[in-house]
């Protein structure tokens, strides 16, 4: 197996709204909220028209972009056995994703992402996690560990309790391991962990630069590049409209951000670039090729509604 990704099973429900919207409901454009009452889940979906449903993740949109790319991929992700978790595995099964999970009947429901989509294209998340936030260490195999080149996890699955155990059994089996920051709201929450994870036990990091930033308190980008060098570990940072940057100990390289672009929903564009980028990394695509196929990738996906090419 070339990679196996291990994170939220969350069914994405798309929804356009207005900027009016954002203030009545006192979220923060741009970022994810989790919300952990179901009625205010429901409550505040019922206000809303839905444009598309579709099996999503951060990870799993990773996973299902290199399955579309040829690579043989393989998820786990945490899903009740009610209409959303059929519908969740019916999803990966058809990008031929291996979905290394048997579901059974939950306390909690599957778990479901509102992405709210504002005129200027930006998404904000609201995010209950239902049973996808309940993974636990032994929902997690050891042999599909071993027997895939990367383990790709994400930031959003990372909390205390029972999750932990998950990542903690992933990193301590796993030939090599990729994480995605996820959300600057992920760093802020468990910077002292995810600041022990980038530099200890990741061998790949994925972050946007506001996420990188926050996580070492820099005050300028230098700091990013001086704290990367001392860590000897790869760095891949996206930087919007300046592009991406590799940085692997002395070893630095950059590529622009694609022009022109008619930007339409930017849900995703971490993801598929991730996505790209590991194409790259597991075929043996030069440093540069690799971050090539991440940003067309990103460029591909924020061109239309949804995280899915």
């Amino acid at each position: 197996m070339k990679i196996l990704g291990i994170g939220n099973a969350i069914v994405d429900v798309i929804c356009k709204i207005d900027e009016n919207f954002i203030l009545k409901n006192d979220l923060t454009k741009g970022t994810m909220k989790l919300i952990f009452d179901e009625k205010q889940f429901k409550k505040l979906l019922s206000n809303l028209k839905i444009e598309k449903t579709v099996s999503g993740g951060s990870v799993a949109n990773s996973i299902v972009g290199l399955s579309q790319l040829g690579n043989e991929v393989s998820f786990i992700g945490k899903i009740s056995d009610d209409e959303l978790g059929k519908k969740y595995e019916e999803g990966l099964k058809k990008e031929n994703v291996k979905y290394l999970y048997s579901k059974k009947k939950e306390i909690l429901p599957t778990g479901t992402c509102l992405i709210l989509i504002t005129p200027d294209s930006e998404r904000t998340m609201c995010t209950f996690l239902g049973t996808a936030g309940k993974i636990n260490k032994d929902d997690i195999k050891i042999e599909a560990l071993k027997k895939s080149e990367i383990v790709f996890l994400e930031g959003y699955l990372w909390d205390e309790g029972d999750p932990k155990t998950a990542f903690d059994k992933a990193i301590l089996n796993s030939n090599k391991v990729a994480m995605s920051l996820s959300d600057q709201f992920c760093v802020d929450r468990h910077k002292p962990h995810f600041l022990d994870l980038v530099k200890n036990k990741l061998d790949i990091t994925f972050a946007n630069e506001g996420e990188i930033m926050s996580l070492i308190d820099a005050r300028n980008f230098n700091e990013v590049i001086v704290f990367a060098k001392e860590i000897r570990k790869q760095l891949i940072i996206t930087r919007g409209g300046k592009g991406a940057i590799s940085i692997n100990g002395d070893e630095i390289n950059e590529i622009d951000a694609n022009d022109n672009l008619k930007i339409v929903d930017l849900t995703g564009a971490g993801d598929l670039f991730a996505a790209g980028y590991l194409h790259g990394y597991l075929n043996n695509f030069s440093e540069k090729e690799s971050l090539k196929k991440g940003t067309e990738l990103a460029s591909k996906i924020i061109q239309k509604v949804g995280a899915r090419l």
